[in-house]
């Protein structure tokens, strides 16, 4: 057996780890194992396609990042093609992709993304392409599996920072809003509020009251505690208005979702005239080293992922399902996203807690 593998769109904690499993599982049944670097790069003449081995995998399930390098522009069937006036068009070039799988000889192909990417190999196994999935992504919204490895990360990075910003936040009596990361679900902003003990917690799926926000801030106050709180989500929004979006970018293939935190602090200021500061993580939540949980969740992926291949589960994703590793089909898994329940009972601890959701 030939088989490669790919890691696409945003990088996460753990990628490495998955890669790491792919191969020694697959070399453990004789199989020789390909690298397609920068997503599906490698197979258009964008990057390179490298043979991986055990020496090339050695050391690397506690680094941060993907040795096989990542974009989320590289589409097939959106190619961005850049013209003589310097403008830019896409074309379709998935037929190529086709043609240069079958011409390495390859047996299949394992990608490793987000809704993105996997919506991407659902089309290509469309096509006749024998392809098992693994999803990523630190913003836990793929359908079909509990948990997404670097979701785990991502919520330590931002609980720490939490954690660091509540003594300046005390020491100056101000107002701290941190905008997380997360896109339009709001489990990352969730998970590091409660855990950071914030005062708010805003998130796409209850949309906020700057109002309410203000109420909290100031009871905090009446009652001596002079400093508050907020971590916002960055797909956060207003009843009645929409996501933040950066540099004014049009919502679409192209959206940016960022501001909101910036947004939530002027308010705050405005409307009950404490010192308010914003602080936006970004991408510090996709970097470092994969915790304990997500080096395992990504190895035992890694692993299940060749299993999926010898039983030839094709057009199909590997997802936990605790405590098993199982597949699911990628129709069920690319079906919507996977946001935080209203009747989630992290949700009703978070009431419980007295924090204000905004509304």
């Amino acid at each position: 057996m030939k088989i490669a593998i790919s890691t696409g769109g945003g990088d996460a904690p753990g990628l490495n780890a998955v890669i790491r499993g792919v191969v020694l599982s697959a070399m453990q049944r004789g199989w020789t194992v390909y690298g397609i670097q920068r997503g599906f790069g490698g197979l258009l003449g964008d990057a390179q396609i490298i043979p991986v081995t055990r020496e090339t995998v050695r050391g690397i399930t506690h680094l941060g990042g993907t040795i096989l390098g990542t974009t989320n522009r590289g589409n097939p069937f959106s190619w961005p093609v850049k013209q003589p006036d310097g403008s830019t068009t896409e074309v379709d070039r998935s037929d190529e992709v086709v043609a240069a799988f079958r011409r390495l000889g390859l047996d299949a192909m394992i990608v490793v993304g987000g809704d993105g990417s996997l919506k991407i190999a659902q089309r290509l196994c469309e096509k006749g392409l024998p392809i098992v999935g693994v999803p990523k992504t630190i913003d836990n919204d793929v359908k079909g599996t509990v948990i997404t490895f670097g979701f785990d990360t991502a919520v330590n990075t931002a609980t720490d920072a939490i954690d660091k910003l509540h003594s300046t936040a005390e020491s100056h009596e101000r107002v701290f809003v941190v905008e997380v990361m997360g896109r339009h679900a709001g489990w990352i902003a969730l998970n590091s509020g409660l855990a950071g003990t914030a005062d708010v917690i805003l998130i796409p799926e209850i949309p906020f009251d700057i109002g309410k926000v203000c109420d909290k801030v100031l009871e905090r106050e009446m009652t001596g505690k002079h400093f508050s709180i907020v971590v916002a989500a960055e797909g956060a929004h207003p009843i009645g208005g929409g996501e933040v979006l950066q540099e004014g970018k049009k919502a679409g293939a192209t959206e940016r979702l960022g501001g909101v935190g910036e947004l939530v602090a002027r308010q705050i200021a405005d409307r009950t005239g404490k010192e308010t500061r914003a602080v936006v993580l970004g991408h510090l939540q996709r970097g470092g080293s994969p915790t304990t949980f997500d080096r395992l969740l990504a190895l035992r992926f890694g692993a299940a992922a060749v299993r999926a291949v010898e039983a030839k589960q094709f057009g199909r994703m590997v997802a936990l399902d605790p405590p098993a590793i199982v597949t699911v089909p990628f129709a069920e898994a690319l079906e919507g996203s996977s946001g935080v329940p209203l009747d989630h009972d992290s949700i009703q601890t978070a009431r419980d807690l007295g924090i204000c959701l905004g509304d």
